[in-house]
């Protein structure tokens, strides 16, 4: 028999004294980090958000990711059961050095963003050569 996995949106910590201006649960979507010689993509899931609803904001060395979710209304049948939790999505992360701020791009396709970091010319690996003496 086959083994079940319940997956469950997980709520963002909610920081000391922040107040949120929208009255929505927020959720931290999930991501996936994958690294390469090049830099950083970050693959975060965000079902209901698109170019417009995201914003990315990057200060100092804190990276955020928002995105609002507005709820699809439908005049034509009534909702009778709602498993799954709407609300906006928030995430930060803290950069390193190494990322070339300048070159970071963002995209979003079907709720799903992905941001390339770019590693700055001076923190990719190169090949030194030797010369004989």
């Amino acid at each position: 028999m086959e083994a079940v996995k319940e997956i469950q949106k997980k709520e963002a910590d909610s920081k000391e004294g922040i107040e949120r201006t929208r009255a929505k649960k927020l959720y931290a979507p999930p991501v996936d980090i994958i690294e390469d010689e090049k830099g950083l993509t970050l693959i975060a899931d965000m079902p209901g958000v698109n170019e417009g609803s995201v914003e990315i904001t990057l200060e100092k060395n804190i990276l955020t990711i928002y995105g609002a979710v507005e709820p699809e209304v439908h005049d034509s049948y009534r909702l009778v059961s709602a498993e799954y939790g709407l609300g906006d999505y928030q995430r930060t992360f803290t950069l390193s050095d190494e990322i070339d701020r300048d070159k970071i791009l963002a995209t979003v396709k079907n709720g799903v963003l992905r941001l390339v970091l770019p590693k700055s010319e001076s923190a990719k690996t190169r090949k030194i050569p030797v010369k004989a003496e």
